[in-house]
């Protein structure tokens, strides 16, 4: 049986699983949609929802229930207070300026990776990329956040995504992951081309501060403006940016 104080936390728990289920959703869902995805109860989930739109974290529309406007105040006091999106947010004017590709700066969200500040390059990405989006791991940029995970919690994601299939078609295994973020560490960089968007190359790099990694700062433009010949200039500079983005927030 729990203890007192532990159903207080199970409750907790159960209701950050309902939010995270919402901010997942790509389109409204039915509640028994949501009691399947966060494995509960639907009277359970019902409960909790009822919460949720009572403190603007849920709304119920008639297509279903979907993630509140609360979600949008609780992002915008992140992005005012946090340090390293203020800090990187001049570094990302200087790199887009001077590369002339869109830079933006990520962190991780548990099993994924979150973009917390962009600045538009001379030729904006075909495709949107909100700020707040969550995005996977495995691919692009992500890429430099997960090779500097613990080893246990890597292969964890690693066996759970593999085996995957890039946008170029490529099949990736969960050896070939592995392999690859093998190589991310040791180099210092990651490199992706065609992996979550065709046509598309990013360079990325860890941000880190001592042994803390802070986030993940990634260049990325059509991959006819990064050509293979200026790619390792532009490693340069999206590693020399990420340096001074840790060390700004020393």
């Amino acid at each position: 049986m729990a203890t007192a104080s532990a159903t207080p936390m199970r409750s907790v728990d159960r209701a950050f699983d309902v939010l995270g289920v919402l901010e997942d959703a790509r389109q409204p869902l039915r509640l028994s949609d949501v009691a399947r995805r966060a494995e509960l109860h639907v009277a359970t989930a019902q409960r909790i929802l009822n919460v949720l739109i009572d403190r603007g974290y849920a709304a119920k529309e008639e297509a279903g229930y979907v993630a509140g406007p609360a979600a949008v105040a609780t992002a915008h006091a992140f992005l005012v207070n946090n340090r390293l999106s203020q800090v990187a947010l001049p570094v990302l004017q200087e790199m887009a300026a001077s590369t002339g590709l869109t830079p933006t700066l990520f962190v991780r969200v548990g099993r994924a990776r979150v973009p917390i500040a962009r600045v538009e390059g001379r030729n904006p990405l075909r495709y949107q990329l909100p700020i707040g989006d969550k995005l996977p791991l495995h691919l692009g940029a992500g890429k430099a956040l997960l090779a500097w995970l613990p080893e246990e919690e890597q292969a964890s994601y690693t066996d759970t995504v593999a085996p995957f299939t890039l946008a170029s078609g490529a099949q990736i295994t969960a050896e070939g992951l592995t392999a690859e973020l093998r190589r991310v560490k040791a180099d210092g960089y990651a490199l992706a081309h065609s992996e979550r968007v065709l046509d598309v190359t990013s360079i990325s790099a860890p941000v880190l501060h001592g042994d803390r990694l802070l986030g993940a700062l990634s260049v990325a433009g059509p991959s006819s403006d990064l050509p293979e010949a200026e790619q390792p200039n532009i490693v340069t500079e999206v590693r020399r940016a990420a340096d001074a983005i840790a060390a700004r927030c020393a």
